[in-house]
């Protein structure tokens, strides 16, 4: 993770083309897209490091249904304990994200075990469905154990009111949109300490499932929570996401993964009374 800067700048990369830092991953080289020759029908054969975008039987979104769902019945409360963090605002070139510094975010304890929040991002539309809709927007909060194991909890948002942590970046996001960076590089802008309490919000209901990384390199066995509660996000604050990025990005939404028998577990917490 980068320090915070006192100013938005823009620096060059080490590899010639985009590169990619896929859900706080290692940046690859390859460059992908989500149309034409680099888009995600073709992520698996950018690269050798890509290879389980196109063979992996445990990949992110997918549509969740009634008939791929089962009652979770050993699945506990999501437990978020974010802070009050040092936090800058980044352009990665594929989407817009906010990194938090020296893991001051907080935690998420899932399944008793602690996670990292170590950044968070959106995308437009959103990549997971609900019995087959789509959403305007998905804001995925990325978060790694100690052991190096991930595990994201994805909110899904329709067009209505202002989502609120987009409301207090407004200005800084306006500001992001007017740098100007060239295909081989990245702009960050400082937000000094970012208050994410509205994301602790108690999840009556979530979806679990075991699925991967949604961007390359499309790395498996990361824990999915989607929350149950689909919140708002307003058309302008949708237009302010996609407006610093490339058009071969503004859209970065990943088709949903077959399933390949894979079970979704529902927790439903009125279901346990």
């Amino acid at each position: 993770m980068a320090p915070p800067f006192s100013s938005i700048f823009a620096f060059s990369l080490l590899f010639v083309g985009v590169l990619v830092q896929a859900h706080d991953q290692v940046g690859q080289s390859a460059v992908f897209t989500y149309e034409g020759s680099h888009g995600p029908e073709k992520w698996g054969s950018l690269s050798p490091s890509y290879a389980t975008c196109s063979n992996g039987k445990f990949q992110s979104p997918v549509d969740i249904s009634k008939d791929n769902s089962v009652f979770g019945k050993k699945l506990q409360t999501l437990v978020r304990k974010y802070n009050i963090a040092n936090a800058t605002l980044t352009n990665n070139g594929v989407n817009i994200g906010v990194h938090f510094w020296k893991n001051s975010g907080g935690v998420a304890i899932i399944d008793g075990k602690n996670y990292t929040l170590k950044q968070l991002h959106w995308h437009s539309p959103a990549e997971h469905r609900l019995n087959g809709k789509q959403y305007a927007a998905e804001l995925h909060l990325v978060h790694q154990a100690d052991d190096g194991t991930y595990s994201v909890i994805a909110i899904l948002l329709q067009i209505g009111d202002p989502e609120p942590l987009l409301a207090k970046i407004h200005d800084k996001l306006v500001e992001l949109a007017n740098e100007k960076c060239g295909s081989n590089e990245e702009a960050h802008i400082a937000l000094g300490d970012l208050d994410t309490k509205h994301l602790r919000k108690k999840t009556r209901k979530y979806f679990r499932y075991i699925g991967s990384l949604t961007t390359p390199p499309c790395t498996e066995n990361v824990i999915w929570n989607v929350l149950g509660k689909v919140r708002t996000i307003s058309q302008q604050q949708v237009d302010a996401l996609k407006a610093p990025l490339n058009p071969v990005y503004k859209n970065n939404a990943r088709p949903v993964q077959p399933l390949y028998g894979r079970k979704i577990e529902i927790y439903d917490e009125l279901s346990k009374h």
